[in-house]
């Protein structure tokens, strides 16, 4: 496990028992003991390690949102310079594909930006002369000419990196089960047998010899080796089970929080919705075929909502002439003698004029995606936080069954809101989300869930979690398998000590040899062992019916 959560580890954990108790053993000649403790610890430690080896590599280096240089006009040149070396007021030019590198304000031409990255609103936004734009903002459609106004170290893209690198910090520190429990039991096990080895001597003036040696073996008999080895094998055993079921879990103490989870928060856009747009409505006021219009004309736009008006048309097209795209306005076309006029009203509708009269209009919307609704239903306390506008958010929201909805939200509002949350939460609070906008939240979270499949890969790196298959109802499947885990965790730990605290008992009143203590531990490491396993066994079946809302999970082993 990460090294410097355990700086303010008592002397006396599970570590310095394996030592005294492999001490223990070859004073008093019994080196195979030795060894078997050696080696049953080093197993359990190796089992531990392996689970946990898909460790998280430094979020900056997987960042894909920030461009490495900007195009910067000089005179009648443009010259490619690295982000350090861009002043304040310098003109940078964006081209169609490319990220804005630098906060800037637009002093020339017009664009449709995406912003998903930064606020996870899923529709384009428009950029015109004197409008702001953020670094990391992807060029969708159209050139900008902009004027920076903040340095690389200002920039927002900078100050997110910044949040991802200092969340981490604030991490919950959820400690391994065997080490609050090695916490007690190792002081008490050490005074026992020094009370042991010089107590009875003083009082019944008999030799030190026997009863250093009867000390000793309580030492040796002390060390839980089916603790050592079963407590990681469980947690072992249920990051294999989630990854079966294609939940990455990036290790045991996060099962240990997963399964106290008590508030999940929900980010929207790619997460509880598919993060695209499709045709919600058509609205025809004189009996024309609407969306056959719109998709013949549509079909010249390279404009994310003209996309999916012609995705969302299947028949044949009409014959179109003279297309004239009006920036910022629509696209204009013929067909036959008419003129056709798409142009966009409101949020999430365009419009259809022919000849200049209103004949239609079509709106437009993201979708939840198929398992959203039953997810919602299945978890405790759900929260969702969106940089979508208010009446989005809170359309799905009703839909979804979640009362508490918050809107508009930069990166930063995000981790405050989160931080409130986790404020008042007395069990875990798990943070499911996709796109570079929520990796500073990833982190904040005691468990970060990132949806694998559309999400950027900072998300992934910023997260204690993955949902290989972008599908939420997996987050209730990762709640169950990891309360499974320990309850089975639990069972070993209750099962490990009554038979070690029996043996123990016996060993101090001299009823007990070592060897009879050693084949004890065994066995109850070897039942521990196969109690483990079952963790590693769980399936959850999906039966998919493709595209319907109730696609059916048989949960197995709850």
């Amino acid at each position: 496990m990460c090294e410097h959560q355990h700086h303010h580890r008592s002397i006396f954990d599970e570590k310095f028992l394996m030592g005294i108790a492999i001490f223990g053993a070859i004073c008093l000649g019994e080196y195979f003991e030795a060894l078997a403790v050696f080696i049953l610890y080093n197993l359990g430690e190796y089992l531990q390690d392996k689970a946990v080896e898909k460790s998280k590599k430094s979020i900056t280096e997987l960042m894909d949102l920030r461009p490495d240089s900007a195009n910067v006009l000089v005179g009648n040149d443009i010259i490619s310079k690295s982000l350090e070396d861009v002043k304040i007021d310098d003109i940078i030019i964006v081209k169609t594909g490319e990220k804005i590198a630098l906060d800037g304000v637009v002093i020339d031409g017009l664009a449709f930006i995406d912003t998903s990255a930064l606020t996870g609103e899923a529709m384009p936004r428009e950029v015109k002369e004197d409008e702001e734009v953020l670094s990391g903002c992807l060029v969708a459609n159209g050139v900008l000419k902009i004027r920076v106004t903040k340095t690389f170290e200002q920039s927002t893209v900078s100050q997110i990196l910044e949040l991802v690198e200092h969340s981490g910090v604030k991490k919950s520190k959820t400690e391994n089960f065997i080490t609050k429990f090695a916490r007690i039991y190792t002081p008490i096990v050490v005074l026992l047998a020094l009370l042991i080895a010089f107590i009875p001597p003083l009082i019944l003036h008999t030799g030190f010899a026997e009863w250093i040696n009867r000390a000793l073996t309580l030492l040796v008999i002390s060390c839980p080796c089916a603790l050592v080895i079963s407590v990681p094998l469980g947690f072992f055993a249920g990051l294999g089970g989630a990854s079966k079921n294609g939940i990455l879990i990036k290790g045991s103490k996060y099962i240990e929080a997963l399964a106290k989870a008590e508030t999940v928060v929900f980010d929207k856009t790619g997460t509880l919705t598919n993060g695209y747009f499709t045709v919600e409505e058509v609205v025809s006021l004189s009996g024309e075929n609407v969306l056959k219009l719109a998709a013949s004309v549509e079909k010249y736009s390279n404009h994310p909502i003209a996309k999916s008006i012609t995705k969302s048309y299947n028949g044949e097209l009409f014959e179109v002439s003279d297309v004239c795209e009006i920036a910022g306005q629509g696209i204009k076309a013929k067909i036959g003698e008419d003129e056709i006029f798409i142009g966009k009203s409101g949020q999430n509708a365009v419009s259809v004029l022919k000849n200049n009269v209103l004949t239609g209009y079509i709106t437009l919307s993201d979708e939840l995606k198929i398992n959203a609704i039953k997810t919602i239903s299945e978890l405790k306390n759900t929260v969702m936080l969106s940089g979508d506008i208010d009446e989005n958010v809170q359309k799905f929201a009703q839909k979804l069954g979640i009362t508490h909805a918050f809107s508009k939200l930069l990166p930063q509002d995000k981790v405050k809101k989160l931080e409130e949350i986790i404020e008042n939460s007395s069990g875990t609070v798990l943070f499911v989300g996709d796109g570079i906008n929520d990796a500073p939240v990833l982190r904040l979270a005691d468990v970060g869930i990132a949806m694998g499949g559309l999400g950027s890969d900072s998300a992934i790196e910023a997260s204690d979690a993955v949902i290989m298959n972008d599908d939420p109802y997996n987050v209730v499947v990762a709640i169950r398998i990891a309360q499974k885990t320990l309850k089975i965790v639990k069972q070993n730990i209750v099962f490990a000590l009554s038979i070690k605290i029996l043996f123990l008992i016996l060993g101090t009143l001299g009823f007990m040899t070592m060897w009879g203590a050693i084949f004890a531990d065994v066995g109850v490491t070897l039942i521990a062992v196969l109690n483990s396993l079952g963790a590693m066994t769980q399936k959850y079946r999906r039966n998919d019916r493709i595209g319907k809302e109730n696609s059916m999970y048989n949960l197995q082993g709850i």
